[in-house]
């Protein structure tokens, strides 16, 4: 189904980044934390919206191609979004030079974090089936113990800054889950895709990689407090109103 691949990449990797520059010139968000919602809509989705697509009834082999096309293609584009969006924009331009990040070492370290781990994973999938599924249990609790630690340590090194902005970090993660979320259900309804597939299209879009996020702001940003704020609680935000999302749609 190549419409319906091209229009959830589409959605994942060039609404999001474009509805979130919209959202941050109309809400005019400190510069920290805008850069955190640039970052957040340039990372790919996570494998968390398998489940959800599975549980909404919705088209879970789309969702799992959408997954793996998406986390295959941010070795170039979660570098490339960042930096179009992130230098494009007033508010967080005179951020990305301060920072200066570099942007062969960003794109080195997506490939390392997302690419390799996939690719292996896919070969000994292949190669090592009965391994593959002995070690599956395992390897899901090993990957949400390692995001939780990071989402830990996130509010850790921020959590007076968090009690400060508590307020604008709930309604800025709020908003633009929301956007994500309508964001791919409109673009489903403006190509007519099946109900179906916009279930797994809206959920691919509005559930975003935050684990890969914190890493890199971790790595580059020194854990820049507005960034790491954002990113965290979207970490937890989007897995409570997917669900809420899914849960309803389970039920029609």
């Amino acid at each position: 189904m190549p419409k319906e691949v091209l229009v959830g990449l589409s959605g994942q990797l060039i609404l999001l980044p474009l509805l979130t520059a919209g959202l941050i010139f109309l809400i005019k968000p400190q510069a920290s934390l805008a850069l955190g919602m640039i970052l957040v809509a340039s990372c790919p989705g996570g494998n968390l919206s398998n489940f959800m697509t599975h549980h909404a009834k919705g088209n879970t082999a789309l969702s799992v191609t959408l997954t793996t096309l998406a986390t295959s293609l941010a070795v170039l584009f979660t570098p490339i979004n960042f930096y179009i969006w992130g230098n494009l924009l007033p508010e967080t331009s005179a951020l990305m030079t301060e920072i200066d990040i570099p942007f062969a070492g960003m794109m080195l370290n997506v490939f390392l974090l997302i690419a390799l781990p996939l690719s292996l994973g896919l070969w000994v999938s292949h190669k090592f089936p009965n391994f593959a599924l002995k070690a599956k249990k395992p390897m899901k609790y090993f990957s949400l113990g390692f995001f939780l630690i990071f989402i830990v340590l996130a509010f850790a090194a921020n959590f007076s800054y968090f009690l400060e902005y508590i307020h604008i970090v709930f309604f800025i993660v709020l908003v633009h889950n929301a956007v994500a979320f309508i964001g791919g259900y409109s673009l489903g309804s403006i190509f007519g895709i099946s109900e179906y597939n916009k279930r797994a299209i809206t959920l691919e879009v509005g559930l975003q990689n935050s684990g890969l996020g914190l890493i890199l702001i971790f790595n580059f940003f020194n854990g820049l407090g507005g960034m790491a704020i954002i990113t965290a609680f979207w970490g937890i935000w989007h897995i409570i109103s997917a669900y809420a999302l899914s849960q309803y749609w389970s039920k029609r």
